[in-house]
């Protein structure tokens, strides 16, 4: 599988500050019927997003924000929590995020995450508290570096896994990158034939 290469970002944010955000919030299981990701970032945080009649909520968010200028979620901690569903990234990626920001993310979520392109990034408490208290604000992410800026003078590390940051800056999963290797080896093993 492949999606859009991730090496920098410059967006603004989305700042949910609620802690403990369920699977189940970012998509609600009655949308769980497809094994496809198409359309299904229309469902992301959807009894969030609308009324039971389905106008949407005046309160919401998510609401009036333009996905093109705001790309990037910062959430409170124990993001992605409470299943192992693939559902979940997928929403958010078809929503338009294409970063997860919190101070802890849910480890099966994380790394569906990054399976599917959208990259989670767990970061210090200072730092994450000065993404909580300026919603809105524009910041660069440079997964090369590892470097998520708030400002040039605030800046901060985050770990990733190498395969997986590999994976993220080429846009592949990691069947996707086995995949490109194939040439490879089918050589090596008609070398060892």
């Amino acid at each position: 599988m492949s999606f859009e290469p991730f090496n920098a970002l410059t967006s603004r944010t989305v700042v949910l500050r609620q802690e403990n955000i369920d699977t189940d919030q970012i998509i609600p299981a009655r949308f769980l019927t497809t094994t496809s990701k198409e359309g299904l970032g229309e469902s992301v945080f959807f009894d969030w997003r609308y009324e039971d009649d389905g106008k949407p909520r005046n309160s919401s968010i998510f609401n009036g924000y333009n996905p093109d200028t705001h790309k990037i979620l910062v959430a409170g901690s124990n993001f992605g929590c409470g299943s192992s569903r693939e559902h979940a990234p997928w929403a958010l990626y078809g929503f338009g995020f294409r970063a997860v920001i919190s101070s802890d993310i849910a480890d099966i979520f994380k790394s569906n995450a990054l399976k599917n392109g959208l990259l989670a990034i767990e970061v210090d408490p200072k730092t994450h508290a000065s993404l909580l208290n300026n919603p809105g604000a524009e910041i660069e992410i440079d997964l090369e570096r590892q470097v998520v800026a708030l400002s040039v003078w605030e800046k901060a590390h985050f770990d990733i896994e190498p395969f997986a940051r590999q994976c993220l800056m080429n846009g592949v999963d990691q069947l996707g990158h086995l995949q490109n290797k194939l040439a490879e080896i089918e050589a090596y093993e008609a070398a060892c034939a």
